[in-house]
C-alpha cells in the first residue's frame, strides 16, 4: 500500500485505506498523510458474508474504480469478488499459479525451486486464480532461507504493484478471459527479472 501511495500514481486518488485490524500499521501511515482510513473487525460479524457485505458498504461510500488488496489477508465471499468484478487486484508472493494460499516461499523451498516470485492479479472466487496482470520472478539461492526469499521477493512487489494499478487507471488493461492484455507492454515488459 505504501508503495501504491508513494509512486504519486497520474490520475489515481488514494480515496481510503481500509483494513480489518484497526491496529494495522498501515492505517496510521495512511491517516498521517491526509488519507481517510476506517477499519472492521472480521470477529465482529456473524459469518464472512455479514463481514464482506459490511466492508462493501464502507468501501462503496468512496465510489472506487478500483479495489487494491494490499496485505489483506482473508478470503473473500463470491459476492464481494463479483460485486467488485474486474476492478479489484490482489498481490500474491508466488508466481502463480503455483503455491496458491499460505507459505509460499517456505513451499517453494521444499518443492527445489530455483526461482520464486510474485503475481499480481485481478481477483475471483477462486483463491489466487484470477487473471494475470503482471508477475515477477526472483533468484532462489543457495541456503536461502523463507525470510530471504521474501525479502527479494517484496523489492520486486513495490515496483510491479504501483505500475499494475497505474495500468489500471490509465485504461491500458483488458481482460479476455483468463488472461489480461497491456496495451502498452508486450510479454516481456509483464515480467520483471530481478
Amino acid at each position: 500500500m505504501q508503495a501504491i501511495v508513494n509512486a504519486a500514481i497520474p490520475d489515481a486518488r488514494i480515496a481510503a485505506v481500509l483494513s480489518n485490524s484497526a491496529t494495522a500499521a498501515g492505517l496510521a501511515w495512511a491517516a498521517e498523510r491526509g488519507i481517510a482510513t476506517d477499519s472492521l473487525n472480521y470477529k465482529d460479524f456473524p459469518s464472512r458474508l455479514a463481514f464482506d457485505q459490511a466492508m462493501v458498504e464502507k468501501i462503496d461510500v468512496y465510489q472506487p474504480d478500483l479495489v487494491v488488496l494490499a496485505g489483506f489477508m482473508r478470503i473473500l465471499t463470491p459476492e464481494f469478488c463479483a460485486h467488485y468484478q474486474n476492478r479489484l487486484i490482489n498481490i500474491h508472493p508466488s508466481i502463480l499459479p503455483s503455491f496458491t494460499g499460505l507459505h509460499t516461499h517456505e513451499r517453494a523451498l521444499e518443492a527445489g525451486c530455483r526461482v520464486a516470485g510474485c503475481t499480481i492479479h485481478f481477483v475471483t472466487p477462486e483463491l489466487d486464480c484470477g487473471p494475470i496482470i503482471s508477475q515477477g520472478i526472483v533468484p532462489i539461492l543457495d541456503g536461502d532461507t523463507p525470510d530471504d526469499i521474501a525479502a527479494r521477493v517484496l523489492t520486486v512487489e513495490h515496483r510491479l504493484f504501483p505500475q499494475a494499478v497505474a495500468d489500471f487507471v490509465a485504461g491500458r488493461l483488458k481482460i479476455e478471459g483468463n488472461r489480461v492484455f497491456n496495451s502498452e507492454r508486450n510479454a516481456e515488459g509483464q515480467t520483471l527479472l530481478a
